[in-house]
C-alpha cells in the first residue's frame, strides 16, 4: 500500500499467510458468507485483499491512517514506472473486492465492511495503455523514455493467454512453486458451491472469465522433501530413485497439503501426510509417493469441477511452469488423468504473457487473438502410459479420495492442540 506521509510503499501480508483468519470471518458475518460467493465469485480466503485490509486497521492503525492506494505488486511497478495508478480486472478478481459479474469494483460490499471507495486504483481491462515511463524512472531503468506502461495481468492468467488457453474446454496446467488447475469460461458460474469447496473465478486477461482449482504447495513440496530428506541430492538423483519404483510407490500414499487443503476441501487445519510406510520403503519410494500425490491431487482438484462447469471431457491439456520439466511427474499426470499433456517450451511463459499484454497496449497486436495467432511455441506431447493407467484409476478411487476425509478430525484435533502450545510459549 502506498503511504501518503513518507510516499513509499509498504508491504502487506503475502498471499499464504493466514493471520487474516478472523478478517475472512469478520467479512463473511457483515455480508454473509454466500452473499460475498454471489458477489464476488470467491469466498473469503486469506489470500484476499479484503481481509488484509481489515487486519492491517486493526492491528497497524497508524499505517492504515497514512494509507492511499491499494495496489498489487504488478499495479505497483507500473506506478512507479509512469506514475499511474490501475488495477487489471483479473488481479481485481483475486482481491475479493470485485463485482465479479458487472466487472466493477463490489461498492456493495466494500460498504458493508467499511473500506473507502477511492483505497482502491481505477478498474481497466488488462492490455489497456497508461503512459510512457517518467524521466526519473528512464534514467533508473535505462528503458528509452519513450517506452509506454500497460496494464498487466495476473500471472497464472498470463500464462494462459502465452500458450492461448482462451477457450472453454481446454485446461491450463501451471506448475510452479504452488499449482493452478486453470480452465476458461464465458460467464461466471453461481452455484455457491464452488466457493465453498475452494474454487476461484476471475476476469481472464483474453477478456472473458476463468475459474480455477490448484496446490498451495505443489513445487514445495517436492523442495521440502529434498531439503528435508535428501539435503546433498539434486532433483536429477531424486527422480532416478523414483523411476526404478513401480506405480503405487510399494503402498505408500502421500497427501499434500502441507499448509492447508486444495479444493475441493477449503480447511486451513488440513495437513500432509504420508500413508502406508513400511520397512521396505527407501527414500526414492517416498520421492515418487510424493510425485504421485501431486499428481494425484491434480485430479481431485479437476474432477469436481468439471462438473461445476458441465465441461465434462478436455479438449486439450496444456502445461507451462518450472515442475514441468520433471518428466516423470508429468508422466505419471497423463496416467492419472489419462489424457496426454501439451507441455509447453516456453522458459517464462507468464512472463511471456505480460508481454503480449504490453504490445496490445502499445499497438503492436490488434487484440488478443492477432497476439495468439503471431506466438510460434514448441511443445513435447505427453501420452498416457496403458500400463499404468488401471493401476493409477483404482488408487484414485479407492486410496487417494478417502485420505483426507479420513485424517480431517486427527488433523484439527493436532492443530488445536499445537494452536494451544504455540500460545503457552
Amino acid at each position: 500500500f502506498l503511504d501518503r506521509d513518507e510516499q513509499v510503499i509498504r508491504p502487506a501480508l503475502l498471499w499464504n499467510d493466514a493471520r487474516t483468519g478472523e478478517e475472512c470471518a469478520e467479512i463473511e458475518r457483515r455480508v454473509g458468507a454466500e452473499r460475498v460467493i454471489a458477489i464476488t465469485g470467491n469466498r473469503a480466503s486469506a489470500g484476499m485483499q479484503a481481509p488484509k485490509i481489515l487486519w492491517l486497521r486493526k492491528h497497524a492503525p497508524e499505517a492504515y491512517a497514512r494509507t492511499v492506494r491499494w495496489l498489487n505488486a504488478a499495479d505497483f511497478v507500473a506506478f512507479r514506472l509512469c506514475g499511474v495508478a490501475a488495477t487489471d480486472r483479473s488481479l481485481a478478481s483475486r482481491m475479493l473486492m470485485l463485482n465479479l459479474h458487472e466487472m466493477r469494483w463490489a461498492t456493495e460490499l466494500l460498504d458493508e465492511v467499511d473500506i473507502p471507495h477511492d483505497l482502491l486504483a481505477p478498474l481497466l481491462p488488462s492490455g489497456t495503455p497508461l503512459q510512457q515511463i517518467t524521466p526519473e524512472a528512464a534514467a533508473l531503468t535505462g528503458l528509452p523514455p519513450s517506452t509506454l506502461v500497460s496494464v498487466g495481468g495476473h500471472d497464472h492468467v498470463c500464462g494462459a493467454l502465452a500458450v492461448g488457453v482462451t477457450e472453454p474446454g481446454n485446461m491450463l496446467n501451471s506448475l510452479g512453486t504452488a499449482e493452478a488447475v486453470f480452465l476458461p469460461l464465458r460467464r461466471p458460474m453461481t452455484d455457491p458451491q464452488t466457493g465453498r469447496q475452494g474454487y476461484t473465478q476471475g476476469a481472464h486477461t483474453a477478456g472473458d472469465y476463468y475459474v480455477f482449482a490448484g496446490s498451495y504447495t505443489s513445487g514445495v513440496c517436492l523442495d521440502w522433501f529434498r531439503q528435508a530428506f535428501a539435503a546433498q541430492t539434486d532433483h536429477a538423483t531424486l527422480t532416478a530413485e523414483a523411476e526404478k519404483v513401480p506405480p503405487g510407490s510399494l503402498g505408500v500414499s502421500f497427501c499434500p497439503y502441507m499448509r492447508l487443503a486444495n479444493a475441493p476441501h477449503s480447511d486451513s487445519k488440513a495437513r500432509g501426510a504420508f500413508i502406508g510406510l513400511s520397512t521396505d520403503v527407501q527414500r526414492g519410494t517416498l520421492f515418487r509417493a510424493v510425485i504421485e500425490g501431486i499428481a494425484l491431487d491434480t485430479r481431485s482438484g479437476l474432477e469436481p469441477l468439471l462438473v461445476h462447469t458441465g465441461i465434462g471431457k478436455l479438449k486439450e491439456i496444456y502445461a507451462i511452469g518450472g515442475s514441468t520439466r520433471n518428466r516423470l511427474l508429468m508422466q505419471i499426470k497423463a496416467s492419472i488423468l489419462n489424457q496426454p499433456i501439451h507441455v509447453m517450451s516456453v522458459e517464462e511463459s507468464t512472463a511471456l504473457g505480460a508481454a503480449v499484454l504490453g504490445g496490445i497496449g502499445a499497438g503492436v497486436y490488434s487484440g488478443v487473438t492477432d497476439a495468439i495467432n503471431s506466438l510460434q511455441l514448441s511443445e513435447t506431447l505427453i501420452e498416457p502410459n496403458p500400463a499404468d493407467v488401471a493401476y493409477y484409476e483404482e488408487q484414485f478411487q479407492t486410496v487417494y479420495k478417502q485420505i483426507y476425509p479420513s485424517l480431517r478430525e486427527i488433523n484439527h484435533r493436532t492443530f488445536d492442540l499445537q494452536q494451544k502450545v504455540t500460545a503457552a510459549q
